[in-house]
């Protein structure tokens, strides 16, 4: 019985984001190796490099990560280092998430590293601007209709 085309695996887009994923956890995985970071910590990072000393709640938000999985995340960077947190002394329930000397030292480094990788994708800078245009617009669409979805029940 011959396929409709559609349904094909190789024609279905969530099939074609699911690996695409796979590939970007090893290429981070092999680019993070020699800081022991994995590509999730890395983030942490990136939203800490671009605006330190977080709220909590303003980082998970940043990240679209629920603070049950953002919380371990910080315990293991803090104690390889990297960050601190830190009660807010005006009021105990904020938490600040700070880089430490040593995580704002490695930046250039890591930065280095991560570029490098990607300089042998042989993407150019448009073609890499523009897969990012459309990831994004393709996440805006899938959050939009995930919040409509919820809303029907």
């Amino acid at each position: 019985m011959p396929v409709n085309e559609s349904i094909r695996l190789d024609n279905q887009l969530c099939f074609a984001v699911y690996n695409a994923n796979r590939l970007f956890n090893k290429f981070y995985q092999l680019a993070l190796a020699p800081f022991h970071l994995t590509y999730a910590q890395y983030v942490v990072l990136l939203a800490l490099w671009e605006e330190d000393g977080l709220m909590l709640h303003a980082l998970g938000r940043r990240l679209h990560l629920e603070s049950n999985t953002l919380t371990p995340l910080l315990k293991r960077l803090e104690t390889a280092g990297w960050l601190i947190r830190r009660r807010s002394p005006e009021d105990k329930r904020q938490l600040f998430v700070h880089l430490t000397d040593f995580g704002r030292r490695k930046q250039s480094e890591i930065l280095q590293a991560v570029q490098h990788c990607g300089r042998q994708t042989d993407l150019t800078e448009d073609q890499y601007r523009l897969d990012l245009k459309k990831i994004q617009d393709l996440n805006a669409a899938l959050r939009k209709s995930i919040a409509d979805m919820e809303a029907e029940h």
